[in-house]
């Protein structure tokens, strides 16, 4: 000890050194773990992918009284069981309220979470999740009965609105309310069923959440016309597929299955036509998105022609969104943001060549 120490100084630094190897310790262990997270093996073994979903969301995931699963999100777990298992019904498809699903995605309950969930700095960086890309553009919205003559959400000011806990549809509306000097009364729900429920009751004068669980709620209703969905979106709800953080290639096959979609409708490559590509696709270009040579399937450890499996399993993204959203799905929702970057939206993918 040197003659000016600090008995109490000395302990203090110790402690930082002991704290400092118990977190180098800790990130070591973590290190270890992640590098034996090996999640395509984990589902090759069980033969079924487990994904998580909504469940209440037509157009996104939606079960029926006959326990049908359909909807974008639900079509997107099939084409990642297609590339991974070669059969786009091995899913065990795991309905997950707000709360519950970044837990059950870092628990291992869930392999992959599909679940209509916003792509958040926090999210993405804070709570072991890794957000692949953006599955649907969306934004959040406000539903108000037709027969109040409410045409804007400005003329919203100390009204009560019904929202989902655990969503950003709370924080976001209080911002927005602010912005425009505005009184607000939040009323939170569990889940949307339960938010919609109070809303139709009159518990509150509007509803908010994400557009497309509006215009999904508002489809399923006796009398849809009664419902107006008010014409802002305030704000960005980029809802992305999400996997665990710390398994790179099952971080690779999600994303890439995900761009598959988006990059064979710029192609025009379809359930139809799939078939003929393969047997006489030339382009480098073609080949390496259906993966014929089995180039990045020798890396992730699945079967070769994984591109072709998502393809023909479910379509590209054109049809995805076409049968599940668009006219053909009876909610009507116009493609927008969700268009290809060559019509003027923003869905673009890199080129798998």
């Amino acid at each position: 000890m040197t003659p000016f120490a600090n008995p109490g100084t000395l302990e203090r630094s110790q402690g930082f050194r002991v704290a400092a190897m118990l977190g180098a310790l800790l990130l070591l262990l973590g290190a270890v773990g992640i590098a034996g997270a090996d999640t395509i093996q984990d589902v090759r073994e069980r033969g079924t992918l487990k994904c998580g979903v909504n469940g209440e969301v037509p157009g996104l995931s939606y079960r029926d009284e006959d326990g049908r699963w359909s909807g974008l999100d639900v079509d997107f777990c099939r084409a990642v069981a297609a590339a991974v298992l070669d059969d786009p019904d091995a899913v065990e498809l795991v309905a997950l309220t707000p709360e519950e699903r970044l837990g059950a995605l870092r628990g291992g309950a869930v392999d992959v979470l599909a679940r209509n969930t916003t792509w958040t700095g926090q999210r993405d960086i804070a709570e072991g999740a890794s957000f692949v890309g953006v599955l649907y553009y969306d934004g959040q919205g406000f539903m108000v009965p037709r027969k109040t003559d409410t045409l804007s959400t400005l003329a919203l000011n100390g009204a009560k609105v019904c929202a989902i806990s655990g969503t950003t549809s709370i924080d976001n509306a209080k911002r927005y309310f602010t912005r425009h000097r505005m009184a607000l009364e939040l009323i939170l729900h569990p889940d949307l069923a339960a938010a919609a429920e109070a809303y139709l009751a009159g518990k509150c004068d509007a509803l908010t959440t994400d557009r497309s669980q509006l215009h999904a709620l508002r489809s399923t209703l006796e009398q849809p016309a009664a419902q107006r969905i008010l014409p802002e979106v305030i704000s960005k709800e980029p809802l992305g597929p999400a996997v665990r953080d710390g398994d790179a290639r099952w971080f690779d096959l999600v994303r890439w299955t995900l761009f598959t979609l988006i990059e064979a409708e710029e192609l025009g490559i379809e359930t139809g036509n799939v078939a003929a590509a393969k047997n006489r696709a030339e382009s480098d270009r073609v080949r390496a998105l259906l993966d014929l040579e089995g180039t990045t399937a020798s890396v992730l450890g699945i079967e070769p022609a994984w591109g072709y499996r998502v393809i023909r399993a479910v379509g590209n993204y054109g049809e995805l969104f076409e049968r599940n959203l668009g006219p053909a799905s009876g909610l009507d929702i116009k493609r927008g943001l969700n268009a290809l970057w060559s019509a003027g939206g923003l869905m673009y993918a890199p080129p798998a060549r």
